[in-house]
């Protein structure tokens, strides 16, 4: 059925919502320092008909593989266009988004649709194991933490255990901690030394068993055998051409493969042999006094990856130090890669696998092609930044026994890294309004440029003239800058889509654009001062070279005029404002958390219809309280799972002030937290 017209909440003045106080301690004030990539990249503009269109892979029908997550995809194509019909087919008339849209909002509550039930599947501090102490708000230790759920959930995961009904492992990452609001009376340029060991023990993952229930899609975490806690400071394996080499040795680790710790962990995926991808993002927020590393090379190095002068955020340096780029300027090159972990044994070592290159990951999802290749796209979330894809030599190896996952442990090893570089079909009508260049909106082709091909036991050859394959492994986005890849507004989340094997990509804003000095607009970023964002489709060549593209949302109010819903009457859409996190349901149906609203009401999540009459047709599906950004969706054909992130984080709030009572209500202070959702009767979400 077709959504009633809504009405915006309010009119937007362009400003995203998230609060300084989020900007400082989640990215270390990204957007207020100066950006970061200032390489002379080609724009679309410098080469119109550079590319023709070429004849694509037209992907057939994918299935999911038994992993339990949307990100986990295999296509049954053959690469001629067939399709696999005992599939699902491409919901084109809304099934799947039958759900009566929730309105725009800012209370202090997560809102679901009417005939749809929700609760909170676990919180900060929630004790993940039998000898963990009950939640103290007042009397927390790090060696409370250590057992306890983590602060600021951010990616999630939903994994059936085999042979168990209606019992799951829920693996979740702990993306940043906001001192101000953990603690009463935090001092941040003086934080105790206890302090700055709970917040490095609320960082990293947890794994946590969940049990559902009959007649309800409510979920209630168990203290069960694969529970698990990953902090700053547990032991990683690094593998690939950056291991053993002399840019990521320390004095701890003089051999350069242990690294200690993960941080900074925002989305992720899931692969096909059941192990979780964790993205590290914004780490360079971590790391003190770059003004001490003068060498100019090594110099230019951290400046391109955006460290900074004086202490850090979180000034782990004065009890650490690693953290100190005075005392260790190797240490943040062991930080900025894709994670893998083992959820299903809790003893095993988790890898950072540098052949997938060193960059601010948002996550990492997989496709896996007819012949058994692997593909993981990411996306480096910076303005003016770039998109990958890794494309594995490896076939994935059937089974779920040791020597299978020991084999499918090095798939994300040994492979091609690329980055994209993208052409407009009508670049000279792009002028940075956001207004449509013909009847099919925004369109264009696109080239994986290779950077780095790894080989078995660390070996690479690097595609990048006069860098070594260790350095495009450690410095990717230096490697990306001498390719001349396209500068993209924030590529955050990438998904395939369980039916067509189209590729989304989540582009969440960039106000820079177009600005004095900095990149223009073009095809795929159409806006100049880009304050909400747009959503990328891509009909790839999986494995191959080529693609074409489109933009299916161009985000905003539906009244503006350079705002654009698939083709949709946007007179029929919820409005949706910087789009963070992907999934997709079982339909094909696209999903999207929101991270930042500029249109001043909360985030949320929202459905988008992809193919037929209905394309583009975008409806929200939840909203989240204030102050807090919708992350990690995980779809399922029983329940929604959102991860809320920094519930009440607003500018005037802390611990002494909070605005926020979310989720315990009363006089309580707001604890991110894991949610579920589900239609009343356990129906199917959607239908």
């Amino acid at each position: 059925m077709s959504p009633k017209p809504l009405t915006l909440f309010t009119t937007h003045d362009g400003q995203s919502s998230r609060a300084r106080v989020t900007c400082e301690y989640k990215c270390a004030n990204a957007c207020f320092h100066p950006v970061p990539n200032t390489s002379d990249g080609a724009y679309f503009g410098d080469i119109v008909s550079a590319l023709n269109r070429r004849g694509l892979l037209k992907g057939g029908a994918a299935a999911v593989l038994a992993v339990g997550a949307a990100s986990a995809l295999a296509a049954c194509g053959d690469g001629g266009g067939s399709t696999d019909t005992s599939q699902a087919a491409a919901a084109t008339d809304g099934t799947g988004t039958t759900f009566s849209a929730v309105a725009p909002n800012t209370k202090d509550a997560v809102v679901v649709p009417e005939g749809y039930e929700q609760a909170v599947v676990i919180r900060w501090g929630d004790p993940i194991f039998a000898d963990a102490p009950a939640f103290d708000f007042d009397r927390q230790t790090a060696a409370a933490q250590a057992k306890q759920f983590g602060y600021n959930n951010d990616f999630a995961a939903l994994l059936p255990i085999e042979g168990q009904p209606n019992a799951f492992l829920l693996v979740v990452n702990h993306e940043y901690t906001t001192g101000p609001h953990m603690f009463r009376g935090y001092d941040e340029k003086n934080p105790t030394d206890e302090q700055i060991a709970i917040t490095k023990a609320a960082h990293g993952l947890a794994v946590v068993e969940v049990r559902g229930e009959n007649g309800s899609g409510r979920l209630t975490p168990a203290f069960g055998r694969y529970n698990r806690r990953i902090t700053a400071d547990s032991e990683f394996l690094l593998t690939g051409p950056a291991a053993g080499s002399d840019l990521v040795k320390t004095a701890a680790d003089p051999a350069g493969t242990k690294v200690l710790g993960t941080f900074a962990n925002c989305a992720g995926g899931t692969t096909p042999w059941g192990t979780v991808l964790s993205g590290e993002e914004n780490f360079h927020g971590y790391f003190a006094n770059a003004q001490a590393v003068t060498e100019p090379t090594a110099a230019a190095r951290l400046k391109r990856y955006g460290f900074a002068d004086g202490p850090s955020t979180n000034v782990w340096e004065r009890t650490d130090k690693r953290f100190d780029l005075a005392q260790e300027p190797n240490e943040p090159n062991r930080f900025g890669y894709i994670v893998e972990l083992d959820p299903w044994d809790p003893a095993s070592v988790p890898v950072k696998h540098s052949a997938m290159g060193r960059l601010k990951h948002e996550g990492a999802s997989i496709y896996v092609t007819a012949d058994g290749s692997v593909v993981s796209y990411t996306g480096d979330d910076e303005r003016f930044d770039y998109m990958y894809k890794f494309v594995s030599t490896k076939k994935v190896q059937s089974g779920t026994g040791a020597a299978a996952m020991r084999h499918n442990m090095t798939i994300l090893d040994e492979g091609t890294l690329y980055v994209a570089k993208l052409t407009g079909d009508h670049a000279a009508q792009i002028d940075g309004s956001g207004k449509l260049p013909s009847e099919q909106g925004f369109t264009g082709t696109g080239e994986w440029i290779p950077l780095l091909e790894s080989g078995p036991d660390g070996k690479g050859t690097s595609k990048v003239d006069g860098m070594s394959a260790a350095e495009v492994a450690v410095f990717t986005r230096l490697a990306a800058d001498k390719v001349g890849a396209t500068k993209m507004d924030r590529p955050e989340d990438f998904e395939a889509n369980p039916v067509t094997g189209k590729v989304y990509v989540a582009l969440t804003n960039n106000d820079n654009r177009g600005k004095e000095g900095k990149a223009a607009a073009d095809e795929a970023n159409p806006r100049n001062l880009n304050k909400n964002g747009q959503v990328l489709e891509i009909d790839d060549d999986h494995t191959g070279t080529r693609f074409s593209w489109s933009l299916l949302l161009v985000c905003g109010d539906p009244n503006a005029a350079d705002t654009y819903y698939g083709g949709f009457d946007k007179t029929k859409v919820s409005p949706i404002s910087c789009p963070d996190n992907l999934a997709f349901d079982q339909y094909g149906n696209l999903w999207i958390s929101t991270d930042g609203n500029a249109l001043k009401a909360n985030d949320g999540l929202f459905s988008v219809v992809l193919d037929g009459a209905n394309r583009g047709e975008t409806k929200q599906f939840l909203t989240v309280p204030k102050g807090g950004e919708t992350c990690g969706p995980v779809i399922t054909e029983s329940r929604v799972l959102v991860c809320v992130q920094h519930p009440g984080e607003e500018d005037d709030a802390s611990a002494d002030n909070p605005v926020s009572h979310w989720p315990d209500g009363g006089t309580t202070q707001p604890r991110p937290s894991v949610v579920v959702a589900w239609k009343g009767g356990q129906g199917r979400i959607g239908v």
